[in-house]
């Protein structure tokens, strides 16, 4: 019984074996691709662009926070802000608290009315 089921199983094909392992790597290869383009590339671009709006922020300007908190710079330090909100409050907060999208569409709302 034995006999018969090895007799039954496929023999390998000859020389066949390297090209299996090589398509495997070219598919890996081309996974790592796609998703250093897809993924990895545009986050990189994304906090490269944040930062760059992070330290471009001056006294004056209106901002808001990743907490939704709205008012306008009234120091800057190295690592933080003061922002004054309304009623003349002011908060201390972080240069990474402020939202770069949310803020960008304050300012553009701010202009067209």
């Amino acid at each position: 019984m034995n006999f018969t089921l090895l007799a039954a199983a496929p023999a390998p094909a000859a020389g066949g074996g390297m090209s299996g392992g090589i398509s495997q790597i070219i598919m890996l290869v081309l996974i790592i691709v796609v998703f250093y383009f897809f993924m990895i590339r545009p986050q990189m671009k994304k906090q490269k662009e944040a930062k760059k709006f992070q330290e471009a922020i001056k006294k004056g300007d209106k901002v808001v926070t990743i907490g939704g908190i709205i008012g306008k710079i009234a120091e800057v330090h190295d690592a933080d802000y003061i922002i004054e909100v309304e009623g003349g409050n002011k908060l201390r907060i972080l240069k990474s608290a402020i939202s770069m999208e949310n803020s960008a569409s304050l300012n553009t709302a701010e202009t067209k009315a």
